[in-house]
């Protein structure tokens, strides 16, 4: 089949805006759920070494993604999907999966979850910007309201000290680039693909990722037990490629405003599977810190649904 020169060589046909956005999303977000406490769980006892654990699994992901991508004859991503899709590599593949996996040595899942809660809000913030939406001034209150409640968790937590551990600050740093790419994502998923485009971003952070777990495999004494490895493998698969069918898929049908309200529960998920399978205490600061950064990120978004597209 020939392509023409024409840019509409490269629309897809429009996704319908309905519930089914909504379903996809929600099961992007199961999926995601896990990551966090399973990302903890991994670097346990020195099973393996945060940057394996980080960079691992993009390699394997990317493995089946170019399958994938190979096997469907899918075209290339044109220039314009590129720079998204680079952004997708840049923070869903390389910064968030390093970030975390570096924060979660020292801090607890649960932790961890409270303040990555604040990522829904940064995505619409983001995504705002991006697709030149004004929301209303009660949106940015909220936002930023959700993240000093985020900050001022950790402040709390960390035993009366007055500054973030260095941990948070490397959750934070994830949550911006996270978000980043989540904006990309869904995008570039509306012309080039739900699935295509985290497989592509997979593929173009190859050349930082490779070499980087090439020297974590050769700098490490892996201890891992056989759970912790049933644990990576479904950090590769699920956590770095089959999560992100659903998620950008959901996006891309949208509107993409209500598909990531859905990703509040995630934390909520994640807290619950910190308790379920690291045993982790969930102690009343959590719960309410917890319900607090939620609650911002909820009315954030809600209040992002009004927004105006602005004029031409």
């Amino acid at each position: 089949m020939s392509i023409n020169n024409s840019t509409t060589a490269y629309a897809r046909k429009a996704l319908p805006t309905n519930s089914y956005g909504l379903l996809w999303g929600f099961l992007g977000v199961a999926a995601f759920s896990f990551t966090v406490p399973l990302t903890r769980f991994v670097v346990l006892n020195e099973g393996m070494s945060a940057l394996f654990a980080g960079t691992g699994r993009a390699v394997i992901a990317a493995g089946l993604a170019a399958v994938a991508l190979f096997a469907t004859h899918q075209r290339r991503p044109n220039r314009r999907e590129s720079i998204s899709v680079t952004v997708v590599a840049l923070g869903a593949v390389i910064g968030f999966p390093l970030l975390t996996s570096y924060a979660s040595v020292s801090t607890p899942a649960s932790h961890s979850a409270v303040i990555i809660a604040i990522l829904p809000a940064t995505t619409a913030v983001i995504a705002a910007v991006r697709t030149r939406v004004y929301p209303p001034k009660l949106f940015w209150i909220a936002t930023f309201l959700g993240a000093l409640s985020a900050i001022g968790f950790a402040l709390i937590q960390n035993e009366g000290s007055t500054d973030l551990h260095a941990g948070d600050l490397l959750l934070l740093a994830a949550v911006l680039l996270c978000a980043l790419s989540y904006a990309e994502g869904g995008i570039a998923s509306k012309t080039l693909g739900s699935w295509q485009t985290i497989s592509w971003g997979l593929i173009f952070s190859m050349p930082v990722m490779l070499p980087l777990t090439a020297f974590a495999i050769a700098s490490s004494t892996f201890q891992a037990t056989p759970i912790q490895w049933v644990a990576f493998g479904y950090l590769s698969l699920v956590s770095m490629f089959l999560g992100f069918f659903a998620w950008y898929r959901g996006l891309a049908i949208g509107p993409m405003p209500q598909v990531s309200q859905i990703q509040l529960i995630q934390p909520i998920l994640s807290i619950f599977w910190a308790a379920v399978l690291l045993s982790e205490e969930i102690t009343a600061r959590t719960i309410i810190g917890s319900i607090i950064v939620i609650a911002f990120s909820l009315i954030a978004i809600r209040v992002k649904n009004q927004a105006i597209e602005p004029t031409q």
